[in-house]
């Protein structure tokens, strides 16, 4: 049975070395591209597909997450498989909660894409070998592990937001977002906002620009 791919990704380049490297197995066929998260949703709505390829970051519009959530709440939708050059915490615990049904990095060698192709268009679960074990410290060590809100807090405290602008964006109070920051101190042994973000970053919690 022939394999239906959607290529999600902005850059022109990524996705003509995707398709180059997907044309090769005989059992795959590249059936639509979307340079936006938007028109990835809209493709996956209209066109007969078996597996969406997302990147996570499309600029300044909607994020790969979102679309993912969009894409695999339709009944009968296709699978999405997360390709990106983002292995934070903060990345892959939204992609999975969003319905992904694997996480891998760019860099991943052809054969483990093929099969990752593969193994999400049967149903079955794709993870990276380092995002597979990511998640499995955070299961072991549940109390010390940021909550996914936790986590996009202190993305935001990254992306320099202030509190307020912080609650705005996440529809909580200033209060809640303090707590929250509390918590994340805490957990990361900090003080100050600044050393909550250096020591997530070297852990690879967040994104830091």
């Amino acid at each position: 049975m022939t394999i239906r791919l959607l290529l999600a990704d902005d850059h022109p380049v990524v996705r003509a070395g995707l398709r180059a490297v997907l044309d090769t197995e005989a059992d795959f066929a590249v059936v639509a591209e979307a340079a936006t998260a938007e028109r990835a949703v809209e493709l996956a709505a209209r066109e007969p597909v078996d597996v969406v390829l997302m990147d996570l970051q499309f600029g300044p519009g909607m994020h790969g997450s979102e679309a993912t959530a969009l894409i695999t709440a339709r009944p009968g939708a296709p699978r999405v498989l997360v390709l990106t050059t983002y292995d934070t915490d903060a990345d892959i615990l939204a992609a999975v909660e969003a319905g992904a049904s694997g996480y891998l990095l760019k860099d991943a060698p052809p054969e483990e894409l093929a099969a990752a192709v593969r193994t999400a268009a049967a149903g079955q679960s794709a993870l990276a070998p380092a995002v597979a074990l990511r998640l499995m410290d955070r299961m072991r060590t549940p109390a010390e592990a940021l909550t996914k809100r936790e986590l996009e807090v202190l993305q935001l405290v990254a992306d320099g937001l202030s509190n307020q602008q912080i609650s705005k964006q996440l529809f909580l109070s200033q209060a809640t977002v303090k707590s929250h920051l509390v918590h994340v101190y805490a957990k990361l042994g900090v003080e100050s906002r600044t050393a909550a973000v250096a020591a997530a970053a070297t852990r690879r919690l967040i994104r830091t620009p």
